[in-house]
């Protein structure tokens, strides 16, 4: 009868008590279907829906694989709540889930869980850093349609071409917790969104040489905020080329270092819940899937913090 504890089970637990359920359910619950006297069969409980939304979403399961995961993993039941026969069916998990697309839902569930962590005291906003990361999509037209998603787009990064959608972020220079997202396909430049990723208070804002030229744009000039973009290349006079290098690489160090919190949000996205590539075909779905995605991210970089301080 001996028993170990598991790291799916770990983190579990971890969830189920980080997680501002009540929050989510309240804010959910306005726009949930209502039993109504016509009878019928009347919807399954918001909040097994949500326990099993973000099972979906934190161990990458389809629709289908989620139903018989349910019924193959006990440990999964468990959190969500649920027996055995009364198994939500795979089409009802997916009108779930196109319900929260429908109502613009998942930016709501992004925005609970951070102003729960903005409450704990986990977002200082004097610096925001801003990055992108590419998400690939299938490029194969051997399917029904004969063709690719036509709202992905092809971009290339290096001499590397990739296809499908960027998720551009904006991150707490503090915590490296993420306060803004936006979804474009990949050939929309980085520097275009921007204002998008900014909450207005920032005093300092980090970004890679992609951003380049970013302080001169129009959407940026009433901006009192001092801007960390580094030069792609160090001009120096004859004589004094090692003095510069040296002193610009140090700079660059010193700012790299915070510069680096927001590839913590992109490791957890690709690594821990393993969202490589686009699960959805068009950019709305799949930036709704962001959003839920990050709020897990931003939960999950702050469990330590959040369990020790209840």
């Amino acid at each position: 009868m001996k028993t170990k504890s598991t790291r799916r089970g770990d983190f579990l637990a971890q969830m189920n008590r980080i997680v501002p359920w009540e929050k989510i359910l309240s804010k959910l619950s306005i726009n949930y279907p209502k039993p109504t006297a016509k009878g019928g069969r009347p919807a399954k409980p918001l909040e097994v829906m949500l326990r099993i939304y973000f099972l979906q979403n934190g161990f990458n399961y389809a629709d289908l694989s989620m139903e018989e995961a349910l019924y193959d993993i006990p440990l999964l039941r468990q959190f969500t709540g649920v027996s055995v026969d009364a198994i939500p069916s795979d089409p009802t998990i997916l009108h779930f889930r196109h319900w929260l697309e429908k109502h613009h839902l998942s930016e709501s569930l992004f925005e609970e869980v951070n102003a729960h962590l903005a409450s704990c005291g986990l977002f200082i906003k004097r610096g925001s850093i801003v990055d992108a990361t590419i998400i690939h999509a299938p490029s194969s037209t051997k399917n029904r349609q004969n063709g690719r998603d036509p709202e992905m787009k092809a971009t290339r990064k290096g001499n590397q071409c990739y296809f499908g959608m960027k998720a551009h972020i904006g991150v707490d220079a503090q915590t490296g917790l993420v306060h803004s997202l936006v979804g474009t396909s990949a050939n929309v430049a980085e520097v275009t969104q921007v204002h998008h990723l900014l909450h207005g208070q920032e005093e300092v804002v980090h970004g890679d040489a992609g951003y380049k030229g970013v302080m001169r744009r129009s959407e940026h000039q009433h901006r009192a905020v001092i801007w960390h973009i580094p030069r792609r290349r160090v001009l120096a006079l004859p004589g004094q080329e090692q003095q510069v290098w040296e002193k610009h690489r140090h700079r660059q160090s010193l700012i790299a270092k915070i510069r680096a919190k927001v590839e913590h949000p992109f490791r957890v996205l690709k690594c821990q819940f393993n969202f490589r590539k686009v699960r959805y075909k068009g950019l709305a779905k799949n930036t709704a899937q962001l959003f839920s995605l990050f709020a897990l991210t931003n939960l999950f970089l702050a469990r330590k913090i959040l369990l020790c301080n209840p």
